[in-house]
């Protein structure tokens, strides 16, 4: 895995991958860790979802049917930054919509050259030109999202030819020696492609340096509950992922569980937050509802101050390890009620979609199943809990 890593990255994406994740990301989450003990908070990353823009129309995503998109400024989007570098922390996941349609984008990659960005990207728009462009920047990993072979990706994602799409943005990726990443939603209609050997090995075949495994959750105006996996399904996912990674050259990252096999929520946790392209911070990306914006002022006075996020903090670890929006939704919407949180979905019905929604298993619903390999013990412990392996 190393050699592969060493030997196909481009030399300056690899330096900036070791240096601004690596160690800056370990001395950025210890500085997380010490804020906590004094009780203070300030997230050890952030998502950003720089626009609602998107070229596809995907099953569970939760910037569809917005009455109007938003897209951030790039000087909100350069505050949040250069504030969440003030208080040590230099990783950032950058969402959509779709980020590559956010013009202003590179620019930001390229000023704040001292961090390190996760790009998550459908990859339709991944030509070999734009990886080129991030081979130069070297301070961004593409992370890829494959939902499906021919038919059913093209169902998923609401395009046409997505699959080929998807395939020619992992290959453009890994030939510009960029640290590239797949990422899959695993719901019913892929669940069996996740198990597959053949497209385990075929990524490895075109370089890609990590698969990453999320819990399909149903969210935004096509939420389509019945692709959400059983709690039998999500036990089997859990199984495969930790025998998994004994055996494939690949890092296999999942979104969900900690070395010991117990759910976790990143943002019940204070781990990391989401802000969305409009400003409003929020939980994580799937619970559209807020109390702050990063207009109010300053990202540390927010944090300090926000009722809303400091109870759900305390909240959540007394209903579930896992997703509180699978788990019980109504909670959900009861919890931000009393807070007189706004819905930040765009589509201005989020509560009552939520009331009506039938509560689904959630990734803590099952049995505790630990960690095999010793890698991934000491990395869940350690360093993948600020750098960005669990969203």
């Amino acid at each position: 895995m190393l050699k592969q890593l060493v030997l196909k990255t481009d030399k300056k994406c690899l330096y900036k991958f070791v240096y601004n994740l690596g160690i800056k990301g370990a001395i950025s989450f210890n500085r997380f860790q010490k804020r906590l003990k004094k009780g203070e908070f300030f997230p050890a990353f952030h998502f950003i979802s720089v626009t609602d823009d998107c070229n596809l129309h995907c099953q569970g995503c939760w910037v569809t049917g917005k009455i109007k998109n938003s897209r951030m400024s790039p000087e909100q989007l350069d505050s949040i930054i250069t504030q969440s570098k003030n208080q040590g922390s230099y990783f950032f996941g950058i969402l959509g919509g779709e980020p590559l349609l956010y013009k202003p984008l590179f620019d930001v990659f390229k000023k704040h050259s001292d961090c390190y960005f996760q790009l998550f990207t459908n990859g339709t728009l991944l030509t070999p030109e734009v990886a080129e462009d991030l081979r130069k920047l070297a301070n961004v990993t593409p992370l890829i999202s494959f939902e499906g072979d021919q038919e059913v990706a093209d169902v998923r994602r609401g395009g046409s030819d997505v699959y080929e799409k998807t395939q020619s943005a992992i290959v453009n990726s890994t030939q510009a020696g960029l640290v590239t990443g797949v990422a899959m939603s695993v719901c019913k209609s892929n669940l069996e492609l996740a198990f597959s050997e053949d497209f385990i090995h075929s990524l490895i075949d075109k370089g890609v340096t990590y698969l990453w495994y999320y819990v399909y959750r149903p969210v935004g105006e096509n939420a389509s509950v019945e692709l959400a996996l059983s709690k039998e399904e999500i036990e089997k996912l859990r199984a495969f992922l930790v025998d998994a990674r004994t055996k494939y050259n690949i890092v296999i990252v999942d979104a969900y569980w900690d070395e010991d096999g117990n759910g976790l929520c990143p943002a019940a946790s204070g781990l990391s937050h989401h802000i969305n392209a409009s400003g409003d911070i929020e939980p994580c990306p799937v619970i559209q509802f807020a109390t702050d914006n990063v207009s109010d002022g300053k990202l540390t006075d927010i944090y300090r101050n926000s009722t809303f996020l400091k109870e759900f903090k305390t909240e959540i670890p007394n209903k579930t390890t896992g997703c509180i929006v699978m788990d019980d939704p109504q909670w959900l919407v009861d919890y931000t009620e009393k807070h007189a949180a706004k819905d930040t979905s765009g589509r201005g019905n989020e509560a009552e979609r939520l009331a009506a929604m039938q509560k689904v298993p959630s990734h803590g619903s099952i049995k505790s199943i630990p960690e095999k390999n010793r890698f991934y013990r000491f990395a869940k412990k350690r360093a993948f809990f600020g750098l960005g392996a669990y969203g």
